[in-house]
């Protein structure tokens, strides 16, 4: 008898434990990024106030990403919508999922002065701004702005948060400065799959030959939207820049397939350097989870490559 009593106690605190437990995430506000570092970022200012989810998984393509029945019912339950804009999202994605599911959206990047790069002519604004830590503080506010405007409540502490992972951007942005000075400039050529690293060419003074933009066999889309494919003039020009730099390294990139970049190499004869996070981070468990982590994770890498 008293077994059967303990044993009723038990389990009516099991039931009472898991009620709160799965109330309390229900009252939480539901945030949805549509990329890994946008995701990433909202964490750091969320804390456990809000439940975070991101779109795109590790290693997705956000250019060529196509919205999945899933995709649809993770915008259904949000409270907010977090997108990087710039035309990243190929065919504005998350812009259109959260329009149909009638959910504000919020463009992280607005307020960034974006690098204009020239595609046959064309001018386009490259989408990739997070590989400034600098920029990164900019899409730090929008967030937190828009954290702030749905849960006024937790306001301090989303603003305590955000100001201590702007001191952790500061911090970054620093340590990258200190270890790409270990690169003799007359070396400091960044060849990559497709031109995602505009802005960390222009901050860390890579590629001066070029502008300090990226060098890349495929424009910065690597689907069927405005800078996508190899040209046979574009591989060429990239050819003849590996080979006039004298660079000892080429890079692939961690959502790019990497077949075009290893034939450059083996023309070029020149090595891989390894490979970069590129527009998604790396899976939970990998040094590039977080963005401070594949940031530093890839300068480590670069400065290994060509130092």
């Amino acid at each position: 008898m008293k077994n059967n009593i303990v044993a009723t106690v038990v389990t009516f605190l099991f039931i009472l434990f898991s009620f709160h437990v799965v109330y309390a995430a229900e009252d939480k506000p539901v945030v949805v990024a549509s990329t890994t570092q946008i995701a990433d970022f909202a964490r750091q200012i969320a804390g456990d106030r809000a439940v975070v989810k991101s779109i795109l998984a590790p290693g997705a393509d956000p250019h060529t990403y196509q919205v999945t029945p899933e995709d649809v019912q993770i915008v259904l339950g949000a409270d907010l919508c977090l997108e990087n804009g710039l035309h990243l999202e190929g065919k504005n994605w998350m812009a259109t999922l959260a329009k149909d599911a009638q959910k504000p959206i919020v463009t992280t990047t607005d307020g960034i002065r974006p690098i204009s790069i020239d595609d046959n002519g064309q001018s386009i604004a490259d989408p990739h701004a997070w590989f400034s830590p600098r920029n990164v503080a900019v899409y730090v506010r929008n967030i937190v702005n828009a954290f702030v405007q749905l849960d006024p409540g937790n306001r301090e502490e989303y603003e305590a948060r955000a100001k201590l992972f702007l001191q952790q951007l500061r911090v970054l942005d620093s340590w990258i400065r200190e270890q790409i000075n270990r690169i003799p400039i007359q070396q400091r050529i960044l060849v990559t799959t497709h031109d995602a690293f505009n802005y960390f060419c222009y901050e860390y003074k890579f590629n001066a030959n070029n502008n300090f933009l990226s060098i890349a066999p495929v424009g910065w889309s690597t689907g069927a939207e405005v800078g996508a494919g190899m040209t046979p003039e574009r591989r060429r020009k990239v050819i003849q820049s590996i080979k006039e730099s004298g660079s000892p390294a080429i890079f692939v990139e961690t959502t790019i397939n990497p077949k075009q970049i290893r034939e450059i190499a083996k023309e070029t004869k020149v090595k891989i350097g390894g490979e970069l996070y590129s527009d998604s981070m790396g899976p939970e468990g990998s040094a590039g989870e977080t963005y401070i982590g594949m940031m530093r994770e890839n300068v480590l890498l670069i400065v290994n490559a060509l130092k």
